[in-house]
């Protein structure tokens, strides 16, 4: 409780400290996607289904005549999908203070200071995917598991800190003071991370990296170790060209229907994207392992996931773009093969 109070009234004391102009300024930007997936899982019957992914954010902005600007954001969302007693994923952001010296501080949800660093692994542009097993807890993107909680504070310091080229985060966050229950739940929050940005001739690298770790509760079962996560990427950039290669490591508990399981995984992901003139090609592999048991044992199963996937995109007017994609993956799930398939995605994007 006395996190909370503490951090309830730096908040209060920040805002209230700044002299703030009478209305802020407000704009606005999203996306419409929309397209058709064909998925064709080895064991099972091919399926069609139409994929949209529509977002509509609104950002709010003022600075304060000691040069400090405050702001927040929202997203629109269908009412139908968010929930009134527990809120919605797309209505939860804080208040970032960017500060003069072009460090900033994000209040309330603020994240997670390692995820924040995590490089962007070339990929298909594409929404299609082969559906796996609820029991496949093999994951295949590098931040995975340690995530935070509302409560939180994660702190950015301006570009060049310490070195040309260098940029660091801090993140904390506490819990909500509820009783445990029978589900494992998160109750603190620590990550660090940091990017590199330099030159080499005529590429230009950047390395990212960060470490993360949640402390949790359940009732009955203790868990053998609580969430942590640690990964590290690469992405070269030359000319239209962007090659990048990633690896990560970690533990997650309560994954399961019931929150009975954890597991230990090892991510290794590449990719590459090159772009002529209006044409963009992606192509990008991913491969996941992890051993999944139950919460206070040390021994299990293998899990895996191996995705490979590409996409053309094409810029057909501004803000409009072309997309075909298509990903192929082979899993197993308790060390058996299940899952196996491909998928194909053709459709449009729409931004403003």
């Amino acid at each position: 409780m006395k996190k909370e109070l503490l951090m309830g009234t730096a908040l209060v004391s920040t805002l209230g400290a700044a002299s703030v102009a009478e209305a802020v300024t407000a704009t606005m930007s999203g996306n419409h996607q929309t397209g058709m997936e064909f998925d064709s899982p080895t064991g099972g019957t091919d399926t069609n289904a139409q994929i949209n992914d529509n977002n509509f954010s609104i950002a709010l902005s003022e600075t304060t005549d000691g040069g400090m600007t405050i702001s927040s954001s929202f997203s629109v969302v269908n009412e139908s999908t968010a929930s009134s007693s527990v809120g919605s994923a797309d209505m939860d952001a804080g208040f970032t203070l960017a500060f003069t010296d072009g460090s900033k501080l994000d209040l309330i949800n603020a994240g997670n200071a390692s995820g924040s660093h995590a490089v962007s692994i070339p990929g298909s542009a594409g929404a299609e995917g082969v559906a796996t097993t609820s029991t496949n807890v093999a994951p295949t993107g590098l931040d995975t598991g340690a995530t935070a909680t509302v409560f939180g504070v994660e702190y950015h310091t301006a570009a060049d800190f310490l070195a040309d080229g260098l940029k660091m985060s801090f993140s904390a966050s506490t819990d909500s003071g509820a009783a445990a229950v029978d589900t494992y739940r998160a109750d603190s929050h620590t990550a660090i991370g940091v990017t590199y940005v330099t030159d080499l001739g005529d590429t230009a690298l950047t390395i990212g990296a960060g470490i993360s770790g949640t402390e949790g509760s359940k009732l009955q079962t203790a868990v053998v170790d609580d969430n942590e996560n640690m990964h590290v990427g690469l992405s070269a950039v030359t000319g239209d060209l962007t090659v990048a290669v990633g690896f990560a490591d970690g533990h997650v508990a309560g994954v399961s229907d019931n929150g009975s399981d954890e597991y230990d995984y090892e991510v290794v992901k590449a990719g590459i994207k090159y772009v002529s003139g209006d044409l963009t090609f992606n192509v990008g592999i991913a491969s996941g392992e992890a051993k999944d048991y139950t919460i206070g044992t040390s021994t299990g199963s293998d899990d895996s996931q191996d995705v490979t996937s590409a996409s053309v995109s094409y810029a057909v007017a501004s803000g409009v773009t072309a997309i075909l994609g298509y990903t192929t993956t082979e899993s197993s799930d308790e060390g058996a093969s299940v899952d196996d398939g491909s998928a194909w995605y053709i459709g449009a994007n729409m931004a403003f």
